[in-house]
């Protein structure tokens, strides 16, 4: 195995799949490079220190020239699933640009992740963009390995809390007649130790193979499966003709934490059967340590995880391709941009460390402090118009690291025990952030939060005079319960 010497550039790193791999390859001694549109964003994970770090974009030639010189293995685990019109466009433009790179720096290996799927049928855009990218990396002249699974099951994969969601919320469910779709699952972690043994491969090696878990299940087994690990009844399922992958997408998006955008292209894959159609692999790498993870030990090991605030990465982590990023500027009032802003300003007798705990500990479970319902509300509203909605919660209860999701905000910036800024990721016609501020005032605390919206045209700008009553009202009690929250801790 490689070790040390040789370098590894991992695509994707902000990733669910991206993020864990680093994180194995970083623990066994691997030299590893990584490319980010926003070095912010690595900030808190564990391995920022330890890896050669690219800021760029990968749709950029002279970022990808840069960020392949010396490497021996590439790793491509990006995609752009969710981000829009001609996706699949872009994600054939960003497929070769990358092998380009690779090829004009003689990169040795391109491992790659695509999805199963069987021949010979009209496959959805989703998974035909998926196959054409595993193409483009196979022809490129450069040695790659597309691995191709189905879906893969852990803490925070986005197929997982699909069916998580759908199981928590629905005892009846209609669905469309593809839960009775046969499905190989594969446990994240099978898919890293693939993804790992991959540089132990033939050097000479171009071509695909089928991963998952030797186990065969439709749709709705995996669901009561779920269940009956999460201690739930059976639940009920009625495969209906009449739901089209359009209908179930907006059904996904209003009963689960998943935007449509994201609900859409994740049904589609579910459309035909997706079973490994041949074991090759096994012929070149051992088998995962134990064998193949079954699906239940792989939902176990998920709860496990969640329940243990141990979720390492999540599907809402991970920025879309085409995801705005541009950070709030230090004084918006010269930005130039039209700005509206709220500004609230607490005294509070509680300690800096206590005021700063409730602040990191908001959203999710531990709610925002104002007037639930209101913000509820404004979840449905954000969910019905395709976006992510307030049930994103939070990966883990107390701790915040820069570039997650929080409910349907992303941490822009986070330093403990000071400051903590938020970018909205709801449906808005413009650009907002929420900011609080923690500062030490005598014995006891200064708190400061302040809202800033810049809007887009017309539409943003009666939005904000629309919104403006109620942030009078939601604003202050937040700020003030939240120094009261803190206060009463003991």
């Amino acid at each position: 195995m490689e070790k040390n010497g040789a370098l590894i550039l991992v695509t994707g790193a902000t990733g669910y799949l991206g993020g864990r791999l680093v994180t194995k390859l970083v623990a066994e001694g691997h030299r590893v490079r990584v490319v980010v549109r926003s070095p912010q964003k690595l900030k808190d994970v564990p391995w920022a220190n330890d890896v050669d770090l690219v800021e760029g974009d990968l749709q950029d030639r002279e970022t990808m020239r840069q960020a392949c010189e010396g490497v021996e293995t590439l790793y491509y685990l990006v995609h752009s699933m969710g981000s829009g019109k001609n996706f699949d466009v872009r994600e054939s433009e960003i497929a070769g640009t990358v092998s380009e790179a690779a090829t004009e720096a003689c990169v040795s290996r391109i491992v790659y992740l695509g999805g199963l799927h069987p021949d010979g049928v009209t496959l959805s855009t989703h998974m035909r963009s998926r196959t054409q990218v595993g193409r483009i990396l196979l022809d490129s002249g450069t040695p790659t390995i597309a691995y191709q699974a189905g879906v893969v099951i852990g803490s925070g994969s986005a197929s997982f809390e699909m069916i998580r969601h759908l199981s928590d919320v629905l005892p009846v469910m209609p669905a469309p007649k593809w839960v009775l779709n046969r499905i190989e699952p594969i446990a994240v972690r099978d898919v890293i130790h693939y993804l790992v043994g991959a540089l132990d491969l033939p050097s000479n090696l171009n071509r695909t193979f089928d991963l998952g878990s030797r186990e065969v299940l439709t749709y709705a087994e995996m669901m009561n499966q779920y269940a009956e690990a999460a201690g739930l009844p059976r639940r009920r399922i009625l495969a209906l003709p009449v739901l089209t992958p359009r209908l179930a997408g907006h059904w996904v998006n209003l009963v689960t934490p998943i935007p449509r955008a994201m609900a859409m292209p994740l049904i589609e894959s579910l459309q035909h059967d997706a079973i490994a159609a041949e074991h090759d692999i096994d012929d070149y790498l051992p088998l995962p340590e134990g064998g193949p993870t079954g699906y239940r030990r792989a939902v176990d090991l998920a709860l496990g995880k969640m329940r243990g605030g141990e979720v390492e990465t999540s599907w809402a982590g991970a920025s879309q391709l085409d995801a705005a990023a541009d950070p709030l500027p230090s004084d918006p009032q010269w930005a130039g941009h039209t700005v509206f802003t709220d500004l609230q300003t607490y005294s509070s007798s509680a300690s800096p460390e206590k005021l700063w705990s409730v602040v990191e500990g908001i959203g999710g479970e531990n709610g925002w402090y104002s007037w639930p319902v209101g913000w509820a509300a404004r979840g449905w509203m954000d969910k019905l118009a395709g976006g992510v909605g307030l049930r994103r919660g939070r990966r883990d209860a107390r701790e915040l690291l820069t570039g997650e999701a929080l409910d349907f905000w992303r941490v822009e910036e986070i330093v403990r025990g000071e400051r903590l800024r938020l970018r909205a990721e709801m449906k808005v016609p413009g650009r907002a952030w929420l900011e609080f501020a923690v500062l030490a005032d005598g014995s006891g605390s200064a708190y400061r939060q302040r809202a800033v919206f810049f809007p887009q045209g017309l539409s943003g700008r009666l939005y904000w005079f629309a919104v403006l009553p109620f942030h009078g009202f939601i604003f202050k009690s937040m700020a003030r319960n939240i120094a009261k929250t803190a206060e009463a801790m003991p």
